[in-house]
């Protein structure tokens, strides 16, 4: 059993968006069309309290792109963005929900982030997306959306870790390039650790 997992294609990280992902639009055409060919259409949502740690406004004298320690991880600083229940937080406008069967929410913890769909950064904290893909019998993940280089990236990383078979779809996923050559990095990262890179006309 394959399942999609369309990894937060959420208004902020759109053009215009509090933490806008470079062309991050570009890929919601791509992603309706081959959602349409997955029996089984899974979708993360950033969904931050007020006030997250991992916001840079929280940290006196810190601006979105330093890095510190929060509780004993790395944490990138960020705009506030994809605060729960705001516009920001909301999937893209012109994403065809209808296809999505499933919505997983993350970062909801205020002392901790979550980019991968699958647990908490420190890796304490499940969001239950595991166990609602064991429970379809999903086997395999094509994984798409925002952003290449932490994202998508750290749910593809903690799928391969949980013995899924994992293709990242290209041409359906844009990267943040925080630091030049993020994106290539977060591609040999994938390739490297077993995972399958297509694009989207190739699935």
């Amino acid at each position: 059993m394959e399942a999609l997992i369309i990894v937060d294609v959420q208004n902020d990280f759109l053009p215009g968006g509090a933490l806008a992902v470079p062309e991050g639009d570009a890929v919601v055409p791509v992603i309706n069309r081959i959602a349409r060919e997955f029996d089984l259409v899974v979708a993360t949502q950033d969904w931050h309290p007020a006030g997250h740690e991992s916001f840079a406004s929280q940290h006196a004298g810190k601006s979105p792109g330093d890095v510190i320690d929060l509780h004993g991880l790395q944490q990138v600083l960020w705009p506030d963005h994809c605060v729960e229940h705001t516009p920001g937080a909301s999937f893209a406008a012109g994403l065809d929900v209808a296809l999505v069967h499933h919505v997983v929410r993350k970062g909801t913890d205020r002392s901790v982030d979550s980019y991968s769909g699958f647990f908490d950064n420190g890796h304490q904290n499940a969001t239950g997306l595991e166990q609602y893909l064991r429970d379809r019998g999903v086997n395999r993940v094509v994984v798409c959306g925002l952003a290449t280089d932490y994202c998508v990236k750290f749910t593809i990383l903690d799928a391969l870790q949980l013995g899924f078979e994992v293709t990242l779809v290209r041409d359906a996923t844009r990267g943040v390039n925080l630091q030049e050559g993020d994106v290539d990095r977060a591609l040999e990262q994938i390739y490297a650790a077993g995972g399958t890179i297509l694009e989207s006309r190739d699935l």
